[in-house]
């Protein structure tokens, strides 16, 4: 018998939801054959097994909630176990995947969201089964850990001593509910700590203040009929993620208007041409240029705050992304390299990018490594918005609707097309008159066909 267990799905990836699985008890299957399909908090991925053979047991099903190195499935390997023994062992007992574990505390979810550089032992929500067995060697022991239950007459069944139990009591942690790093899950006194601060940070992650969670909510029933429903993995973590780019990022948005009516005449002008390589030539496509050159011009603004060394970290690439307004959420692909795209490349790859997040085929990989980041909301309406910058870079662009206005030009008012620009940025890197000459310097670039020509 050998377990399939969930893989590393990418950075910053704890784990993620079950959309479907592709395999059926009995089913033979090879190394690298998709057995499921994940949809984690940046995309839906298909997960390939690392284990061939015939499908004994099928721990997950649709719904379910599982983590990296959570047990999805055992197959008896084809090449492997014809002279065992037929009785079977209290090894192989332990090992065979049972029912599913309890569910971990909800406030695990919330960490593993917040804070997913550092390792979990469960991702666990209000509602549905959450597989959470730790791809470990030892299988059976670290199922005990992650399905651990009360013992007969109330007593804990957490490995901990005595004083271990007693520092949990203090700060106010169950100590059922965290995952040891000692031998056989065994829980130090640094297992507590961690997990206690884990909850603060992802209280105040949602929106708490000083580490404390938000007051609760009215009982709204009381008023009328109401309908609750789960938020989405992608929900949730936006959720998570804004509220901590806010609380962490000191926001200043800078406003102005370029006139893109010259560039309209150029975009018109190349559209069709654009079109037949397989591109759509949109403001947006053009704006990443125009991104991509502004911050090799001040690379403050491609850039990042390390707050525990106290050092900014300046990027030598220049990488833009573009938020995609999908059914499921925002979803920010990541257009590489830029600065040595010409347009025409550029508006080819975020039309491609733009398809993929809609059709629920857009990688974590295509999603990460982000310097800067446009929002436009220019096909929907509105003037002015503050965008939330994309923790950890330090600016994002909001792009409004363009507008007719009269201009004073030459003597005359001239009705010209205005594109409304916001501007936002974490004022612990970049100072007010740097956003200001920036966003300048954006304006200008747009303005201008020849000199966005040159950015070609």
């Amino acid at each position: 018998m050998k377990n399939f267990t969930v893989p590393e799905l990418g950075e910053n990836v704890p784990g993620g939801d079950v959309t479907r699985v592709l395999v059926s008890v009995g089913d033979t299957i090879a190394l690298e054959q998709t057995v499921l399909e994940l949809e984690t908090d940046k995309a839906t991925i298909e997960v390939p097994s690392s284990v061939a053979g015939k499908v004994s047991h099928i721990v997950v099903s649709e719904g379910d909630k599982v983590v990296v190195g959570a047990v999805i499935l055992t197959v008896e390997e084809t090449d492997a176990g014809a002279d065992a023994p037929a009785e079977a062992t209290e090894e192989d007992t332990e090992d065979a995947p049972a029912a599913a574990p309890e569910a971990a505390p909800v406030e695990a979810a919330a960490v593993a969201a917040t804070e997913p550089d550092r390792p979990v032992a469960a991702k666990g929500r209000p509602s549905g089964k959450v597989v959470s067995m730790p791809a470990r060697d030892d299988a059976a022991s670290s199922t005990k850990v992650s399905a651990r239950k009360q013992a007969p007459g109330g007593a804990p069944s957490a490995p901990a001593s005595p004083s271990v139990r007693r520092l949990a009591r203090e700060v106010g942690v169950n100590i059922d509910q965290v995952q040891g790093s000692g031998p056989n899950g065994r829980i130090s006194e640094d297992d507590v700590k961690e997990y206690a601060r884990r909850l603060v940070t992802g209280a105040a992650a949602r929106g708490g203040t000083s580490g404390r969670p938000t007051a609760p909510l009215p009982n709204f029933e009381k008023w009328g009929e109401v309908d609750r429903q789960p938020m989405s993995n992608i929900r949730r973590t936006t959720a998570d993620r804004l509220g901590h780019a806010w609380n962490v990022v000191p926001h200043v948005t800078q406003c102005d208007k370029a006139d893109i009516t010259a560039m309209e005449e150029l975009r018109r002008k190349y559209r069709a041409q654009v079109h037949d390589a397989g591109g759509n030539l949109t403001v947006t496509a053009m704006l990443v240029k125009v991104l991509a050159t502004a911050v090799k011009q001040f690379p403050q603004f491609n850039a990042s705050l390390d707050a525990e060394t106290e050092e900014i970290v300046y990027k030598k690439y220049v990488n833009v992304g573009v938020a995609v307004d999908t059914d499921r959420g925002l979803l920010v692909p990541v257009i590489r390299n830029a600065d040595q795209k010409n347009i025409t490349e550029i508006a080819i790859e975020v039309n491609l990018a733009a398809e993929r997040a809609r059709s629920r085929k857009l990688t974590l990989e295509e999603m990460s490594g982000g310097g800067i980041t446009i929002s436009n909301l220019g096909g929907i309406g509105g003037t002015y918005f503050t965008p939330i910058v994309n923790w950890p870079e330090v600016a994002i662009l909001g792009v409004s609707r363009g507008i007719i206005e009269p201009v004073w030009r030459d003597d005359a008012f001239e009705p010209r097309q205005l594109l409304p620009l916001s501007l936002s940025y974490d004022h612990r890197v970049v100072d007010g008159a740097d956003a200001v000459h920036f966003l300048r310097w954006v304006v200008e670039a747009i303005e201008q066909p020849f000199l966005l020509s040159l950015l070609s």
